[in-house]
């Protein structure tokens, strides 16, 4: 396990792996007031949460499937990124996919995160690639079956 150090000024539970082999951290709506987002808007809710990651990892915030899936609500950049040197609180840019306005209450899990090391490029400039097998196919190279 790594140790990561957070301020919690939401007044809720800090975030928590629901079961043991879970990768992500249930995030919930540190909100004083219910928000409605309504279909094709996206609104910033916070989290009462600031971190203070070790070198070489980030914090992902990822959507919750269930709610993409039951209620067409996601996380607009996903995964979005919490850098080790970020100190503010943390927010979750939510997008309403669905034809239905979508309510947070307070309290609300609106998103995981997962814990993530990194490691950072330094870059070789050159004239050309190794070949591969793959080469330069892109989109669709592999076929649908």
């Amino acid at each position: 396990m790594t140790e990561v150090k957070i301020v919690n000024t939401s007044g809720l539970d800090l975030p928590q792996y629901s079961t043991e082999h879970s990768a992500g951290m249930d995030v919930r709506a540190a909100i004083d007031m219910p928000v409605t987002i309504m279909p094709g808007e996206r609104k910033l809710i916070p989290t009462g949460l600031r971190v203070q990651l070790p070198d070489g990892y980030e914090l992902q915030m990822r959507p919750r499937s269930g709610l993409a899936l039951k209620r067409g609500v996601t996380l607009l950049n996903s995964p979005g990124t919490i850098d080790a040197d970020f100190r503010g609180e943390i927010g979750v840019i939510i997008i309403n996919h669905s034809d239905e306005p979508f309510i947070i209450e307070r309290g609300d899990r609106i998103a995981q995160m997962v814990l993530a090391r990194y490691e950072r490029i330094c870059w070789y400039a050159t004239d050309s690639l190794d070949e591969s097998e793959r080469g330069d196919g892109g989109f669709g190279h592999s076929g649908v079956k």
